[in-house]
């Protein structure tokens, strides 16, 4: 059974109505999602599943046109990889195992001005597919009108992410620990800290959550802050995430609470922290409580926080993208 989704959406700025969106834009989002994840947030906005081999499934999603313009959508699967802490997208068709998998039922739209159609997405998954997780992006991509006096051609998309795990019997368990955090300010003075995380489960995570701070400087209490979005771990991997703060919030110091999530896995974990001046980084600092069960890790397992622009689940304008023409 699927569960409906019309009508949900996710901000593109979390905490922030969408604003209007500006001419030209487009937009994508799912409709539906599996009846045994309604409590899961990444279910809503991503096709997340996990199915036996030999099983069809069948995904509607929304695509919008944003504009007093007639606009040509093309809606089509891409390849897509996670590791280094990103989940990480390819240019153009790129295809994989998974794209092999996936058809779109009437992907190439001719859109009216400030119009809707929705598309049906189909996961087949062989009989004979192996074990293991696979990633892919549906993509809802808009070429920009040729230009004769340039060589290329702009592509703005957006997309919706897959994360579709196969093998016989019951899901792989999600679960990650938290492990060591380290305060730092940069040359402007604004204070942040980065804070371990280890993918212990079976599934790739999308990190979220924020960090509050309390009993600082006459007991002032400060946030939630919340968690720069960006971070997708692999099983097994270990990276970072980041939380960053007002540039007047002082050294401190403050206990702090962090409270991370992946879909329906929630950790929290607490300890004391000081921020050092400006430009400069403070020493890792332990957590305690349900999920600071990771061993300490050196600052080399840092991993670079890098959004992946132009995945987005409401109408926005897509990244722009140079393709070379005739693609």
């Amino acid at each position: 059974m699927i569960l409906c989704l019309a009508g949900l959406g996710v901000p593109a700025r979390a905490g922030a109505a969408d604003p209007a969106p500006p001419a030209g834009s487009f937009g994508v989002r799912l409709l539906e999602a599996p009846v045994n994840r309604r409590s899961d947030p990444r279910a809503r906005t991503e096709i997340v599943d996990h199915l036996s081999p030999g099983t069809v499934i069948h995904r509607r999603v929304l695509v919008a046109n944003k504009s007093p313009e007639r606009q040509h959508i093309e809606v089509y699967p891409a390849a897509a990889t996670v590791g280094k802490g990103q989940f990480q997208v390819r240019d153009g068709h790129a295809n994989n195992e998974l794209t092999s998998w996936i058809s779109v039922d009437g992907g190439s739209l001719d859109m009216q001005p400030w119009s809707e159609v929705p598309v049906q997405v189909t996961v087949q998954v062989p009989a004979t597919a192996s074990t293991g997780e696979r990633y892919a992006v549906v993509w809802a991509a808009m070429a920009s009108k040729p230009d004769p006096s340039a060589n290329i051609n702009l592509v703005n998309r957006v997309g919706i992410r897959v994360y579709l795990d196969v093998g016989p019997g019951g899901e792989p368990p999600s679960d990650f620990t938290i492990g060591e955090v380290i305060a730092a300010r940069d040359k402007h003075g604004q204070p942040s800290v980065t804070i371990a995380v280890r993918n212990t489960g079976g599934r790739a995570l999308d990190m979220s959550g924020n960090l509050s701070l309390s009993d600082g400087p006459a007991g002032v209490r400060a946030g939630p802050f919340e968690v720069v979005k960006g971070t997708t771990l692999a099983p097994g991997e270990s990276g970072r995430v980041a939380v960053q703060f007002p540039r007047e919030l002082s050294n401190g110091p403050w206990k702090m609470e962090v409270n991370l999530a992946s879909g329906m896995v929630n950790h929290t974990a607490t300890g004391r922290i000081r921020f050092p001046d400006a430009g400069q980084t403070g020493k890792p600092s332990l957590l305690s409580g349900l999920g600071a069960m990771w061993a300490t890790v050196g600052a080399s397992l840092g991993v670079g926080l890098v959004t992946v622009t132009g995945l987005a689940f409401t109408f926005r304008r897509g990244r722009r993208r140079a393709a070379a023409r005739g693609r």
